[in-house]
């Protein structure tokens, strides 16, 4: 039976239970959210979801916290915050509101909970923190969705019950955009899996648009690959292909001739008509058209097996 009631703390708001607001909000649309620590409210009903407030964590009981002592852990021994306990239990859910196909809830279940939910559930209990990140410490989710609270003299009473419905409508488009891209890297490696065997011993990997392509090659095992191309809106490209998924290390640059030159200058230095573009770091290339881009792609493929040599 759907809640009447789905049920957070009132004050102050972090992430964790912003987040948790979205996937039941998604799931529950005509329950009434309310924000509240008295008793009669945070007591586990039939006609509720109680989360990030309580004392307990009890599914049957629908009540998700995570303050208690013998707060609940995941099977590695992290603490769970608000949010991954309802990700845990209404995750697949959500996804599947979301027309996440069956055959692909899992994985991206999996995949966001690695890569979105672990992380605010270790900042929400102190296990990381986010100036971890540098200079970027003030620019990650948990801290963006913090600034959104009322300053400390705002005499206005509802101002921190409006700021923490904007932070919800905002994080929402944070959840729905990471999920779309983590099922659109599903459908992608299909293609380029197809693609890949297309292309069978040749440096050149050619791809009908532009698409996530690193987690499908490596999962082919596809080390042969140097060079991607693809058709972009009004030109062709023409990229390398990153040894890691953490940095920019490419398996092979373009030719260093190449670094910086557009249009006739380009032209010049390839020897190939419709060559456009070159990036400085010789990451990326651009041309006019496909026989252009392939063209441009043979010369690199030399270029870097004659420096391997």
């Amino acid at each position: 039976m759907a809640p009447n009631f789905l049920v957070t703390h009132s004050g102050g708001f972090h992430a964790d239970e912003v987040l948790s607001s979205v996937i039941l909000t998604r799931l529950f649309p005509d329950a009434r959210l309310v924000r509240s620590r008295t008793p009669e409210w945070i007591t586990p009903g039939v006609d509720r979801i109680v989360y990030d407030v309580g004392g307990a964590y009890d599914a049957t009981a629908g009540i998700f916290d995570h303050h208690q002592r013998g707060a609940p852990r995941r099977d590695d021994d992290q603490p769970f915050s608000s949010f991954g306990l309802i990700w845990k239990h209404f995750g697949r859910d959500y996804l599947t509101a979301l027309l996440v196909p069956s055959g692909f809830v899992e994985t991206v279940h999996t995949a966001f909970d690695a890569g979105f939910v672990l992380p605010i559930d270790l900042v929400d209990n102190g296990a990381l923190s986010p100036d971890s990140a540098g200079l970027l410490a003030g620019l990650t989710l948990p801290s963006l969705l913090e600034t959104l609270k009322p300053v400390f003299d705002d005499a206005d009473l509802e101002a921190t019950d409006r700021a923490f419905h904007a932070a919800v409508a905002i994080a929402r488009n944070f959840v729905e955009a990471k999920i779309a891209g983590l099922h659109a890297k599903l459908r992608a490696e299909t293609l380029v899996l197809q693609a890949i065997a297309s292309a069978g011993e040749s440096r050149v990997l050619e791809l009908p648009m532009g698409m996530p392509f690193r987690s499908a090659i490596v999962k082919a095992g596809a080390d042969h690959l140097l060079f991607v191309v693809h058709p972009r809106e009004a030109d062709w490209c023409l990229t390398g292909i990153r040894r890691a998924e953490e940095g920019f290390e490419l398996r092979a640059d373009l030719p260093m001739g190449w670094a910086g030159l557009s249009g006739r200058d380009l032209e010049m230095a390839t020897g190939i008509e419709g060559a456009s573009f070159c990036h400085n770091g010789r990451f990326i290339a651009a041309a006019k058209t496909r026989e252009a881009a392939l063209a441009l792609a043979r010369l690199a493929v030399n270029d870097a097996e004659q420096g391997a040599g």
